[in-house]
């Protein structure tokens, strides 16, 4: 049982006990958004602020740089995404769930392109560029990138980017020495299958009212 334990928490034996403490609050509150996201309640915003607030200090502060690029983003994207969602399309109604225009896949693949690019610069300019990790964290921070854009614009599509970046997240987040954000990516894909399944269930019945 202690080499379970060691395996999978022996890494925090380094760290200072407010950091693995800001990191448990951080997942918390990270998984509270991930849920009222697929709740699609606008609680998903404040929540998630919260979480990535922690983690772009706790990222800093290890020198991970893509990762706290990722949560700075979310952070500026939930800011946009709150208005977004509260936005009224008309007098009584706002901004609803909706498939991903052809506009919005175009942007897409440009928000993905110029990510890898940014986060390449970023990478190369602090000497941060070596190993695989680096071509997995410049893929992975694409992915987030367009999957929380879609988010904020409330387009089921984001569902699909969340899955395949959390599945990615889970080992490499292991091998980084972070296994409660390890955990914390597990439960993610999981919540994001779910909530891909609840988002379309609630365009498809809206269109059978309509």
């Amino acid at each position: 049982m202690n080499h379970i334990s060691d395996f999978l928490f022996g890494q925090y034996t380094d760290y200072e006990t407010m950091d693995v403490i800001l990191e448990i609050i951080a997942v918390l509150f990270g998984f509270l958004s991930v849920w009222f996201s697929k709740q699609n309640k606008i609680l998903v915003f404040p929540t998630g602020m919260i979480s990535t607030s922690i983690f772009v200090y706790l990222l800093l502060k290890w020198g991970l740089l893509g990762d706290m690029m990722i949560n700075g983003y979310y952070f500026i994207m939930s800011v946009y995404g709150w208005y977004f969602w509260t936005r009224k399309v008309d007098s009584s109604h706002v901004t609803p769930i909706s498939r991903t225009t052809v506009k919005e896949k175009q942007i897409s693949i440009g928000i993905f392109i110029a990510t890898l690019f940014f986060v390449f610069a970023v990478y190369k300019t602090f000497d941060k560029w070596s190993g695989w990790v680096a071509y997995v964290d410049t893929v992975t921070t694409a992915v987030f990138f367009v999957g929380m854009w879609l988010m904020a614009r409330r387009k089921l599509e984001n569902w699909i980017f969340w899955i395949i970046g959390d599945v990615i997240s889970v080992p490499l987040y292991f091998h980084k020495g972070f296994t409660f954000t390890s955990f914390q990516y597990l439960g993610f894909t999981v919540i994001a299958i779910f909530g891909y399944l609840a988002w379309k269930r609630n365009l498809d019945n809206r269109k059978v009212i309509v």
